[in-house]
């Protein structure tokens, strides 16, 4: 998106935050794009026969920012932002239902062997790492809102800072500091 584009998307949200339902009519070209993009990313950690496609991922995020009506949105990284942290705790939502069916709930026979090739590493690497970045946001909530808006959101340093009102060299320090306290975490490696 160009700067001339981010504008007049940010100038979109913040009217339609004003309660100007065309607003919305026009931001729906603008965000398909970028929503498409990061829900691509979402799905691609995902295992192949995941019930849930992207544009499946899009629309019930979709239909969750338009419920919101008393929200105010600062700019085009805000709503992104948000429309990130509403596709993780889908996928999150999914991924716990899909354990919970695979504990007994609707459980399908299968042999041994179908069960070895089938693997459920990336719903419980999705839940590890959710877990991971829960606990994350409790210790520090800055940290866990810049490790969300940039891994899960895919917004850039710039925007990150815009969001979160705060410098970018403080977004790339807290980043760093995230991500190495996130990998010892997962990885449970003390060093």
């Amino acid at each position: 998106m160009v700067a001339m584009e981010r504008q007049q998307l940010t100038r979109l949200l913040q009217a339609w935050s004003d309660g100007d339902k065309e607003a919305l009519e026009k931001i729906v070209p603008s965000v398909q794009k970028e929503l498409h993009r990061l829900a691509g990313l979402y799905m691609a950690g995902e295992r192949p026969n995941h019930p849930l496609q992207a544009t499946a991922l899009i629309n019930e995020a979709y239909v969750r920012l338009i419920g919101w009506e008393n929200v105010r949105w600062q700019n085009r990284a805000h709503f992104f932002g948000v429309a990130a942290q509403l596709m993780r705790r889908i996928l999150i939502d999914h991924a716990r239902a899909h354990r919970r069916t695979k504990r007994g709930g609707g459980a399908v026979q299968t042999t041994l062997d179908d069960a070895c090739i089938y693997r459920q590493e990336r719903t419980r690497d999705l839940l590890v790492v959710d877990e991971a970045l829960t606990k994350l946001e409790q210790l520090d909530p800055r940290k866990g809102r810049i490790v969300e808006l940039k891994f899960f959101g895919g917004l850039t340093e710039e925007e990150i800072a815009a969001v979160l009102e705060i410098s970018e060299r403080t977004v790339r320090r807290d980043w760093n500091l995230a991500r190495a306290w996130l990998h010892q975490e997962i990885s449970g490696d003390p060093s």
